[in-house]
């Protein structure tokens, strides 16, 4: 009965060293794979770093590029204020001009009504007679410049 129990336990203590060594395999994966596990998560967090600062710099130059956009539209609407001040100015002395011309074509005709006048009263011969052609008044083209509406040609915030 000794060897019995004797061969008994041999087998137990053979099934337990087997089942000790299942576990040490198991735990020597599950250590292997835990260290990839590690790896990889640094890894991860590493390219989580990166993004973050590329993300960050994203947003700076983005902040930047928003500011030049504004400062951009902000001297754009300037020129064109600017413009159209000197437009308006050019067509109001293009006006001005212009009744100058027909207030001096009108001195003229007086003038020239005043000498026959004086030329008839002295009965001298009238030196403009037949030699004297008017020339047939010319109006100026008026060039129309149109006003260029403020929202052409703004950045688009797209």
């Amino acid at each position: 009965m000794k060897q019995i129990a004797l061969d008994n336990q041999g087998r137990t203590i053979r099934r337990l060293r087997t089942q000790l060594a299942t576990e040490r395999r198991g735990l020597a994966t599950m250590k292997k794979e835990l260290e990839d596990t590690q790896v990889a998560l640094e890894a991860s967090h590493k390219v989580i770093v990166g993004l973050t600062e590329i993300g960050l710099r994203m947003s700076k130059k983005i902040e930047k590029m928003k500011v030049k956009k504004q400062l951009a539209k902000e001297n754009h609407v300037e020129c064109h204020q600017k413009f159209q001040a000197h437009i308006h100015e050019a067509e109001d002395s293009m006006q001005a001009q212009h009744l100058i011309i027909e207030d001096l074509v009108d001195d003229k005709d007086s003038l020239l009504q005043t000498i026959q006048g004086l030329q008839e009263a002295n009965n001298a011969h009238a030196p403009f007679d037949g030699d004297w052609e008017e020339e047939p008044e010319e109006e100026p083209e008026e060039e129309e410049i149109e006003d260029i509406p403020l929202g052409e040609g703004e950045i688009d915030d797209e």
